[in-house]
């Protein structure tokens, strides 16, 4: 691989000068530092296969008659492994003269695989304006054209690889992640560029863990072990070139790792000799993006029909070549000699598996990039150039031509960059699917693709059986905390990562209806949450009715008093010529048992669901009713100190209150009580409200008073008549007759009264329908008050003491009493 090709292109009458085409290729193919503890050099057979590509892909371009036509490209392979290696190979390159003659500036440089060591090789090819190509360098900071103006790439940076592994990540709710990185450029590059773009997707770092191949392996080991059988994320980024995962994975194979979820990066996860029966508790279902698999039609007869006799001057080829079939080529006591023609085909490595190629395209793009920029700079029409419009040159100038570039190679490969100098980004997404031997298929079960529109760039197969890490077989649950519930509020706790939140159930009165949701919404005012407290729920509507307990036996208890007030009434009317009948002013004791019967009706109107009508009904009725039946009280209150005055000699003061005015004054009394109530629903009528302040979890169904005056003006005017009643029904509570009316009137009122003075206080602070039951309560009580005082003792005489009925007993003259 030491040999190099120098060719110059022919005299042209549109060319004014002889270009020479070199192509450097700096590659990382020779030593590379064993994975294990122990330092052991062996050779690179994956950039073996890098170098072979280069060659393969210039023989083929040379032959193509379009493409640089009478142009031959040349190219020279470096040993770029060491940072003496690649120093001494880049001042070789663009020093223009070697000791086999080629001379002239180099036009381009495709550059090592290593992001740390291209960025040192730019450093110096930058002030030379020579162009540098990596096909594998993916650091994102060499995207950065104001340090690395020179530098393209054919592989996507790791930006895009990145952004792709969040896109994962969060497909999978994976918001709980631990990061195991290697101590070099790519990967702490990589490894801060991710936890920047995770924390903006609101995906949380549990721990970022370096691992060294150094002198400080053992200890960084031990954190990393510890850290992981410790930890609660499920899910492991291992973020490493091929070397340091090779180092990586031999010293985890000694502990029993599992429970967990690998995600490579791209420079491992498709390389399929890292796996083992051993490993197999951390590779199993391993995911991570990688380069698209590629065709490229003859590189794979072209890589394994590679002899020794090939490359007869070239060390590296030999030594590969003893390593692969354990020879040598020098007599040996431990290896056998080796014939050169043995056959590659029978090796398992990296440069031998040409069923897949991925990075190996990258490699072939770069190639035509610089064949295609060179044939942009030779071109000449009409003393200029067509691309640039700049005079045709004397000079190599393909640094300008690069950054033009937009072909697409014989395979389909689309080549072009944006403004950093990176080509689209392009990756399928694998799993790693073992089988019991420690094999591994890796399957493609989707693709990350930056060339297509928001939303749809990260896709997931549908047909893709996916194998999970963990001994799992179904995804992988790695979040700090579940998800806050419908009913909770999500709260940021600051002394904890975000992905570390409290959930809190949401507080009285309120809701969430999503998951993870930052604030509780307020129920609107006629609805209340449920007891999860995820949806509002119409408020249960509350009104004394005829269904429940309380308003069934109130309902009861005035069909009674209705009954009752029939019976006496029925009793009264058989009797009516009795003598205690017509002595009680039977005309205003039936009128007022009339009176008593509407009242017992009137507390009915109080119970079921409050309507306007019912509502205007209920307190004008029961204002009206009472009035009625105190005035009918009131008059035969008069009647009976009317009747003791009209008995004392030379009175006629009956003539004053005789019936047609007992019926006036009962007519005046109630007319009195309808205009108040006319007046009160005219200016502000009672009507249905909704009270939500009582209680916050339900609605009680009321009627409103509308005028409040007018409610108490309709009490206060019972409670007038009333006391005035009272008052008169005291005064004759002792006049001389053997059944004085007035002391059961007196009884009656002054049951009448506490009820009502009662009633106030108990009104204003019972709650909901208990103030509807207070107020039927008091009607029903005050009614039974006056049926019992007034007419229990009169219907008891009547029935089983007839002979008390009679004339003589009420002048005060007592039976003969009989056994």
């Amino acid at each position: 691989m030491d040999s190099m090709e120098c060719t110059f292109c022919p005299e042209d009458k549109d060319r004014t000068a002889c270009i020479p085409k070199k192509v450097e290729f700096l590659t990382y193919d020779a030593l590379g530092i064993a994975l294990t503890v122990t330092s052991v050099q062996r050779f690179n057979d994956r950039e073996l296969k890098f170098a072979r590509t280069v060659i393969f892909t210039v023989e083929e371009i040379n032959r193509d008659t379009k493409l640089l036509p009478g142009v031959s490209l040349g190219y020279k392979l470096y040993n770029g492994c060491g940072d003496e290696n690649m120093i001494r190979a880049a001042l070789e390159a663009v020093n223009g003269e070697d000791s086999k003659g080629c001379s002239g500036k180099i036009q381009a440089l495709i550059a090592h695989s290593s992001s740390g060591l291209s960025k040192a090789i730019n450093m110096i090819l930058s002030p030379l304006s020579i162009p540098q190509i990596s096909h594998f360098s993916t650091c994102a900071c060499l995207s950065d054209k104001k340090i690395y103006p020179t530098f393209f790439r054919t592989v996507p940076s790791d930006r895009f690889q990145i952004i792709g592994l969040v896109q994962l990540m969060k497909y999978f709710d994976w918001r709980w992640v631990g990061i195991i990185y290697s101590e070099l450029l790519y990967s702490e590059e990589g490894t801060a560029e991710f936890i920047k773009e995770a924390m903006k997707a609101g995906i949380c770092i549990e721990y970022s863990l370096p691992y060294s191949k150094t002198s400080q392996l053992v200890s960084k080991l031990n954190a990393i072990v510890t850290t992981l059988r410790k930890s609660s994320s499920k899910v492991v980024l291992l973020f490493m070139s091929l070397s340091f995962t090779k180092s990586f994975l031999s010293n985890m194979e000694k502990y029993n790792i599992t429970g967990k979820q690998w995600v490579g990066s791209e420079s491992w996860i498709t390389q399929t000799d890292l796996a083992s029966v051993e490993r197999m508790n951390i590779l199993q279902g391993a995911m991570g993006f990688s380069l698209p698999l590629a065709s490229i039609p003859g590189l794979g007869e072209f890589l394994l029909s590679l002899k020794p006799s090939d490359e007869p001057q070239s060390d590296i080829v030999k030594g590969v070549w003893e390593n692969f079939f354990d020879c040598s080529f020098t007599p040996s006591n431990i290896s056998a000699m080796c014939n050169g023609t043995e056959d590659l085909k029978t090796v398992s490595s990296d440069y031998t598996d040409v069923t897949q190629f991925r990075a190996e395209n990258n490699v072939y793009k770069a190639v035509y990039l610089v064949a295609y920029a060179l044939h942009a700079l030779l071109q000449c029409e009409n003393g200029s150039n067509p691309t640039t419009g700049k005079p045709c040159v004397n000079k190599s100038e393909v640094l300008e031509h690069i950054k033009y570039v937009n072909f697409t190679t014989q395979n389909g490969a689309k080549v072009f960059f944006d403004e950093n100098g990176d080509s689209v980004a392009q990756y399928d997404l694998v799993n790693w699917q073992m089988k019991e031997d420690g094999s591994v298929e890796i399957v493609n079960i989707g693709q990350y693709d930056t060339s297509f529109p928001e939303g749809k760039k990260f896709q997931l197969k549908d047909d893709t059986n996916i194998v999970w890490g963990g001994n799992s077989n179904k995804v992988i649950r790695s979040v700090c905390r579940e998800p806050c519930p419908p009913g909770t509020r999500k709260a940021i706790n600051k002394f904890k990562p975000v992905c570390c939140f409290d959930c809190f159930q949401c507080p009285e009165g309120t809701i969430s209806n999503q998951t993870d949701s930052i604030d509780c919404l307020i129920c609107p005012p006629e609805f209340w949450p449920n007891e999860k407290r995820d949806q509002c729920l119409p408020k249960p509507i509350e009104y004394l009715s005829y269904q429940e307990i309380m308003g069934a036996l109130l309902t009861g208890c005035g069909c009674v008093g209705v009954f009752l007030s029939f019976l006496t009434s029925v009793i009264f009317l058989t009797h009516k010529e009795t003598p205690i009948v017509k002595a009680n002013n039977s005309e205003l004791s039936f009128l007022l048992l009339f009176s008593l019967k509407l009242c017992f009706l009137c507390s009915l109107t109080f119970i079921g669901r409050p309507s306007e009508w019912s509502c205007m009904l209920r307190h004008t009725a029961f204002g009206i009713t009472f009035v009625l039946c105190i005035s009918c009280v009131l008059g035969k209150t008069v009647v009976v100190l009317m009747a003791f005055k009209a008995s004392l000699p030379g009175s006629n003061v009956m003539k004053w209150f005789g019936p047609t005015q007992q019926r006036l004054s009962v007519l005046t009394f109630t007319l009195i009580q309808v205009v108040i109530c006319i007046l009160w629903l005219t200016i502000n009528p009672p009507f249905p409200k909704m009270n939500m302040k009582y209680y916050k979890e339900k609605i009680i169904l009321e009627c409103a008073l509308g005028s409040a005056v007018g409610f108490w003006a309709v009490l206060s005017y019972i409670g007038l008549l009333a006391v005035l009643c009272f008052i008169l029904a005291f005064l004759a509570r002792k006049l001389p007759d053997s059944f004085n009316e007035a002391k059961f009137i007196t009884f009656s009122m002054l049951i009448f009264c506490a009820v009502w003075i009662t009633f106030i206080p108990a009104y204003v602070s019972s709650p909901g329908k208990f103030t509807v039951a207070v107020e039927i309560f008091a009607i029903l009580a005050s009614s039974f008050g006056l049926l019992g005082c007034i007419f229990v003792p009169k219907c008891y005489i009547i029935i089983f003491r007839p002979e008390r009925n009679s004339k003589k007993y009420l002048m005060g003259k007592t039976p003969p009493r009989t056994l």
